[in-house]
């Protein structure tokens, strides 16, 4: 069994017509995912959302890429001490 850590991936959409692509790559990491919070800032015309995971770094690094590759969106992970 690998050893997995516990983050929070902060996502900022900025490009709402990318949402679609963005939660295809999040249902492909599904299995590590805690849970989910979006929040839509219409004063910026932005969504803000925190993903809670429980993977492996590399997977969590992995997903960040992926969702901050995305045209318009950007991510970031901030990590457990444990």
């Amino acid at each position: 069994m690998m050893d997995t850590r516990v983050a929070i991936i902060g996502i900022i959409v900025e490009n709402l017509d990318s949402v679609n692509i963005l939660n295809e790559q999040l249902h492909e990491f599904s299995p590590y995912i805690i849970g989910r919070m979006g929040l839509p800032y219409q004063k910026k015309n932005v969504s803000i959302i925190s993903v809670a995971v429980d993977a492996p770094q590399d997977i969590i690094n992995a997903m960040t890429g992926k969702v901050g590759s995305i045209k318009g969106i950007t991510a970031k992970a901030t990590y457990s001490k444990i």
